[in-house]
């Protein structure tokens, strides 16, 4: 499985396509609310959404969308990025509600190598999220710092911090 790309790997104008979706929970939802302290009632509050909204329903936290899609992202885009530079636009297009499924894709609208290091450059994407019915609901851009294939051969392949399990050590055989 592909975790991300490197520089040269990027190309202007391709499409990925995330897979696989994410159906929201209402306990996904309440507990994405809990943890950053948002208890707005028209994500927390049945009761205060269907007798006061035009939803008649809870709405779905836009940020937790944002950051389903930026997670279903990481395999196809930053998963060897050395830092996420920038989020330049973020916009909540349509509503999601309990039960709905996000799916998502990137888009590279952009690629420049670095004018200080040589062994990185800046990819510039704009990702979607739609429900299951076609529906947009979610759409940013954002910089990503990633590495070249120089990066990566330099501190030791594709996976440098992983333990080597074909040679049997001390540490590794049971006795």
């Amino acid at each position: 499985m592909q975790f991300g790309r490197t520089f040269e790997e990027f190309e202007v104008g391709a499409v990925y396509k995330h897979w696989p979706g994410k159906t929201v929970t209402e306990y996904d939802d309440h507990l994405f609310c809990l943890l950053t302290m948002n208890h707005h009632p028209l994500h927390m509050d049945s009761n205060y959404a269907e007798r006061t909204t035009d939803f008649k329903k809870n709405v779905v936290v836009g940020n937790y969308i944002y950051s389903l899609l930026l997670g279903m992202s990481v395999p196809d885009v930053s998963g060897k990025a050395i830092a996420n530079l920038e989020v330049e636009s973020l916009k909540h297009v349509a509503p999601t509600f309990h039960g709905d499924t996000i799916y998502g894709e990137t888009t590279v609208l952009g690629k420049t190598p670095s004018r200080s290091k040589s062994d990185r450059g800046i990819v510039h994407v704009e990702t979607k999220g739609y429900k299951q019915d076609g529906t947009l609901v979610c759409v940013f851009r954002r910089k990503v710092m990633v590495p070249t294939e120089t990066y990566i051969e330099e501190r030791g392949g594709e996976q440098p911090g992983r333990p080597r399990i074909d040679q049997p050590t001390s540490k590794n055989v049971e006795k």
